[in-house]
Parts: C-alpha cells; sequence; structure tokens
C-alpha cells in the first residue's frame, strides 16, 4: 500500500492472490495494529495509507530485515552515532526476532566481512560484540576465555554488567568471580564467550564510563597530544569524552585537552574525525600528521569536482 496513492480492493486481491474478503479482513487487522487506512466508498473506492494517530509496528521483509541489521551492525562499530549503544541495543532486539534463515542469513555475512579498525586499533568481531551485549543483558554469569596485552590467556568467570564504547573501541565491564572484583575487558581482546545459566544479581554496580575512565588513565600510551578547544568545557566533554582524553578549561569559552595515542597519524586520524575547529598545542608531530591529512582530504574532493 505504501508504493501507490491508492489501491481497489479488487487490485489489491488480485496482486496478493487471495479474495475481497481477505484484503477487508487485512484492512481490519491493519487499523487494529495502528496504521491510518482509510477508504473511499463506492465501486470505484479504494485504501489508501493515511496518518495514523500512534507508530505502527514495523513490518519488514527479509531483505529489509538484513539490510537494517547489516547497517546497525556496522553502526555499532565504527561508533558513527557517538558513544551511546543504541545502534547495538537495537540490533540485539532485531536479532531476536529475526526468522531463522534470515538470521542464519546475517550469520554468514557476519563470517565474511571484514570491518577495517581504525589506525593502532584491532578489529572485534561482531559476532563477538553482540554475545558480550547478549550476556549483560540476561544478567547471567559468563565464561570469558580473554587475551591481555601481553597475550597472555586466561579464562575466568564473570558477571556482565555494561560495554563502554570510548570513541577508539568497546570495553566490557564485569565483576571477576574469583577475584570480587569489577574489571574492564577489552573487546577485541575477548575469544570466547560462553554463558553458564546461573544468572545474577548486582546490587551496587559502579558507573561503567567512569571505571573504564580510570582504567584508561592508568594506560601509558607512546604519544600524547595537547589540542585547544574553541569550547566551553561541557561541549569539549561531549567532543572528546573523559574516557579518551583530561579536560581542563582554558577561560570560559575554551578547553585543553590531553590525549593519547599509538602514534602521530591515529591522534590526527581522530581529531579530524571530531569535527570542530581545534589547535594542536603539542606535539609537532601531531600538528604535521594533521595538516598533512588535511591536505590529502582537500586534494581527493578537488579531484572529485574536477572529473
Amino acid at each position: 500500500m505504501s508504493t501507490r496513492p491508492a489501491w481497489t480492493c479488487r487490485e489489491l486481491a488480485e496482486r496478493m492472490a487471495v479474495t475481497d474478503r481477505t484484503v477487508r479482513r487485512d484492512i481490519a487487522r491493519l487499523r487494529e495494529l495502528g496504521y491510518g487506512v482509510e477508504s473511499d466508498p463506492g465501486p470505484w473506492g479504494g485504501y489508501r495509507l493515511g496518518g495514523g494517530t500512534r507508530v505502527p509496528p514495523l513490518i519488514l521483509d527479509d531483505e529489509e530485515a538484513l539490510a537494517v541489521a547489516v547497517a546497525l551492525r556496522e553502526a555499532a562499530l565504527s561508533g558513527v552515532l557517538g558513544g551511546d549503544q543504541a545502534a547495538l541495543s537495537a540490533l540485539l532486539k532485531l536479532r531476536a526476532v529475526l526468522p531463522p534463515r534470515t538470521a542464519g542469513r546475517l550469520g554468514e555475512m557476519d563470517a565474511v566481512f571484514v570491518h577495517t579498525p581504525r589506525p593502532g586499533g584491532r578489529q572485534i568481531s561482531p559476532g563477538t560484540l553482540l554475545e558480550l551485549a547478549s550476556a549483560c543483558r540476561r544478567g547471567e554469569r559468563t565464561r570469558l576465555s580473554y587475551r591481555d596485552h601481553a597475550g597472555k590467556a586466561t579464562v575466568r568467570d564473570v558477571d556482565p554488567y555494561r560495554l563502554v564504547f570510548t570513541g577508539l573501541r568497546w570495553y566490557f565491564v564485569a565483576r571477576d568471580v574469583a577475584r570480587d572484583q569489577w574489571r574492564t575487558f577489552r573487546a577485541d581482546r575477548v575469544v570466547q564467550v560462553e554463558p553458564t545459566g546461573h544468572a545474577v544479581e548486582i546490587p551496587d554496580p559502579p558507573d561503567p564510563a567512569l571505571l573504564v575512565s580510570r582504567g584508561i588513565a592508568g594506560v601509558v600510551y607512546p604519544l600524547y597530544a595537547t589540542v585547544r578547544l574553541p569550547h566551553p568545557l561541557d561541549r569539549a566533554l561531549r567532543l572528546i569524552p573523559p574516557t579518551i582524553g583530561s579536560h581542563r578549561p582554558d577561560g570560559p569559552d575554551a578547553t585543553v585537552v590531553e590525549i593519547g595515542g599509538n602514534d602521530a597519524d591515529q591522534l590526527a586520524d581522530y581529531l579530524l574525525g571530531l569535527g570542530t575547529t581545534l589547535r594542536v598545542l603539542s606535539p609537532d608531530p601531531v600538528r604535521e600528521a594533521l595538516l598533512r591529512r588535511t591536505r590529502d582530504l582537500f586534494e581527493d574532493n578537488r579531484g572529485d569536482r574536477t572529473r
């Protein structure tokens, strides 16, 4: 019905190979679901979609559901929507109601698609990310196979709580059962997630973003950049979360932020992705890398316009 301004009952019946009575019954059902289906009386009258009084349930065919699932997965992995988990949460809800055939196709695509990580970052499997998110939603104790920064492999039981996206990577916040301590795990270092079937209650959880921020603060990076943003502190914190950098006000309308990274190119890519004017105070390699990236983008855009 959304493909044409109006349909007669006979046209709909012929299109779907059903009787006129079935069409009228289905129209009544659509109205019960909240779709604003309007009708005109008479032999030349018909049905058309009007403005509904409430948001109706979304009905997707297999191809549409697959396209939405892939888009949500890429949004969750790239962080294009920012630091919240809206894309990941929506993907979990969608996958829970996908028909087995469509879910199987999505799994096959997950196995062959490659997501390119940001410079200096490691690739994370979409399946692993969804398994961690599912464990958090279920509140189920999980056996985690993990490999730390030194490459040491461990297996431990954890009580999952939250996933935190810092703008560079995902972190898994959980309570280590054996040590009775809250820990943060880099999601890209998770090897396997195995549910135990044991439901857990978390009566007094920590602030997951603060826990990740403190953990990152204890990491020593090879290179640090100091930048000045022409924004007050509250705006700067929205652009660069405290899990990424340390902030200090520089007057009422500016903020100085220190950010750590693996190399100058990685820091330049991150700063360029902020989409705001800024000044690199130090060091020179980051300033030069940012200027080089900007020139490359300018040349690429100019080349596109001349072709």
